[in-house]
């Protein structure tokens, strides 16, 4: 599964991106009382979700072999092969799951996407053993199990889209009407989103390349379930940025450039506090938080790699906010470019170069992987930071206050 995150990450990232434009689109439909093309972005995003993932799909199943040999999963290549071939062939079924979700939450039904996904995941743990050890279908079962909670949760959302229809949008086919402005709106609107989870997507590709330079697949699971604990970790994080989202965005409509600059600064504060937090309960609670991926015969010899892992790890959260948040940042103020920036600088140079130069240069091994994840981890939170603080609030509140002396001039 460490070897196919990174695939599957590239491949879901356009439904992700897709979602994510439509979201936005219907968001400004609805605030301009516009329930006609509300419903013809949302039918655009379904067909668009369904062709885009045709030929990706299609190219990454033809060269699945070569490809997984090519980044390291030889001696695991048989799970591989069985778990990624129904993932990817069923890959649909998550670009719609993600599209259901972005259509609740752009009417503002936050809840109902929730519980789908919520749902969804509790099937999963609970399918999951079923599958790989009641029916002993292994890796196969495994990918089965996942499918069918991720269908399951997609049931559900269409249930409330097309038969309950208790919602604002309406997607039946009598909204359709094919527009050509629409599909180069969403497009253009994903591909920032598509290629930031891509290049996330990239990352995973070069760690894993590397450990297995210095290592072998055992390593790499460690990483996987390292990187799943950091994510459920890292969860308050993201909900505190994604409150910055509304709030920043409000606070420039208004051009009250002050609230703007304070609510990036205190959710800062406030995350680099829960980072501490997550940080102290990782190290002091490693090794049963370690034995969650490894109760099976098979893998109890992973805990204590995953708990010494998890120590070092730890350090990576705390580099993460205020990164985090001058991301969110950048995002309220349109500017989703400049997040996509700041992640290649981030990911692809700063996290990428360092852990090859700790590993490789420096002779660490796979300590210094992890040591150049952190420190750049770190130096992309400084950029990231500096360059909303200096080059954003600040340029805002000197245009504020040139727009203020003009005001005053016209005004005597």
């Amino acid at each position: 599964m460490g070897f196919i995150s990174p695939i599957y990450l590239f491949l879901v990232s356009i439904g992700v991106g897709i979602g994510a434009a439509s979201s936005s689109l219907i968001s400004i439909s609805i605030g301009a009382k516009d329930h006609k093309h509300a419903n013809n972005v949302g039918l655009h995003a379904i067909l668009l979700g369904g062709i885009l993932s045709i030929i990706p799909v299609s190219l990454v199943l033809f060269f699945l072999k070569p490809l997984l040999i090519f980044i390291g999963a030889g001696n695991v290549l048989s799970y591989a092969i069985d778990y990624s071939q129904i993932i990817f062939l069923f890959l649909f079924v998550f670009i719609y799951s993600n599209l259901g979700s972005s259509f609740f939450r752009a009417e503002g039904n936050v809840k109902r996407a929730t519980r789908a996904v919520v749902l969804g995941s509790i099937l999963d743990v609970i399918l999951d053993p079923i599958f790989i050890y009641t029916f002993n279908l292994g890796m196969k079962g495994a990918a089965i199990a996942t499918v069918l909670s991720v269908l399951i949760s997609c049931i559900i959302m269409a249930y409330w889209l097309w038969i309950k229809k208790d919602n604002y949008l309406e997607l039946s086919y009598k909204h359709f009407k094919l527009d050509y402005n629409i599909i180069k709106e969403i497009i253009s609107l994903a591909i920032p989103t598509t290629l930031e989870t891509t290049i996330y997507s990239l990352l995973s590709l070069f760690i894993n390349y590397f450990i297995m330079q210095v290592s072998n697949h055992v390593s790499v699971a460690v990483f996987t379930s390292s990187s799943q604990i950091l994510q459920f970790t890292t969860m308050p994080l993201t909900a505190i940025s994604t409150a910055l989202l509304t709030v920043a965005g409000v606070s420039y409509g208004a051009k009250n450039f002050e609230n703007l600059k304070t609510a990036h600064s205190f959710t800062i504060r406030i995350g680099f506090l829960l980072a501490i937090i997550s940080s102290g309960i990782m190290v002091i609670f490693s090794s049963p938080i370690a034995t969650v991926f490894s109760y099976s015969s098979k893998s109890v010899g992973l805990a204590p790699q995953i708990a010494s892992t998890l120590c070092i790890l730890s350090l990576y959260v705390i580099s993460i906010p205020h990164g985090l948040m001058s991301s969110a940042l950048f995002k309220s103020i349109g500017k989703g470019t400049y997040c996509l920036i700041l992640t290649i600088i981030r990911s692809l140079l700063l996290e990428v170069v360092c852990a090859y130069l700790f590993c490789f240069i420096f002779g660490w091994g796979l300590t210094g992987i992890y040591t150049g994840l952190i420190i750049g981890s770190f130096l992309g939170s400084v950029v990231g930071y500096v360059w909303a603080k200096v080059f954003i609030i600040n340029k805002l509140e000197h245009k504020q206050f040139k727009e203020y002396i003009h005001e005053k001039r016209m005004y005597k």
